[in-house]
């Protein structure tokens, strides 16, 4: 009698933490919403596809983390300019680049590059299905820290209307 208790009270315990441990990853999927952060390991071509993803689905984790996601991978140079990052997110909403928000697809086109840059076309087809052309330029971070060597961004141009996609 006491050991079928014992088992009893064992397999419910056990039961209790199989859910209890469900229930932490399934959490932890939805909380897991980190950025990615430049790495020595990332491509330049990467670092475009990361930034256009994220502003293809801006506020898929929160709201505006793509606008945050790209400006994560943005040249420190560039951040100086653009910066603090609620001056870039207006920038980005605003009408020279809004276009890049939830933009229904894209492309990526080596241009040139060497071991230091390397510039791309990007084309993508917003929301109202209409063309944008990009040059998008990266290079790698030379200043010691923990950025050297990574990918960053220090230009977009300004988008060229390519017309509509019907």
């Amino acid at each position: 009698m006491m050991l079928e208790k014992l088992l009893i009270t064992f397999k419910v315990l056990i039961i209790i933490t199989f859910k209890v441990l469900i229930i932490f990853l399934i959490l932890s999927s939805y909380s897991n919403a980190e950025l990615l952060n430049p790495k020595n390991t990332i491509s330049p071509k990467e670092v475009v596809k990361i930034q256009l993803i994220g502003l293809q689905q801006n506020d898929l984790e929160y709201k505006d983390s793509g606008i945050e996601q790209t400006w994560n991978f943005a040249h420190p140079d560039n951040k100086r300019v653009t910066g603090p990052l609620n001056n870039f997110k207006k920038m980005i909403k605003g009408a020279s680049y809004q276009m890049m928000i939830n933009h229904l697809s894209h492309t990526i086109t080596e241009l040139r590059s060497n071991d230091k840059w390397a510039q791309f076309e990007v084309i993508i087809l917003d929301k109202n299905k209409i063309y944008h052309k990009f040059n998008w330029q990266v290079e790698k971070y030379a200043v010691d820290g923990n950025l050297k060597d990574c990918w960053l961004t220090t230009m977009v141009s300004s988008p060229i209307l390519l017309g509509s996609s019907i």
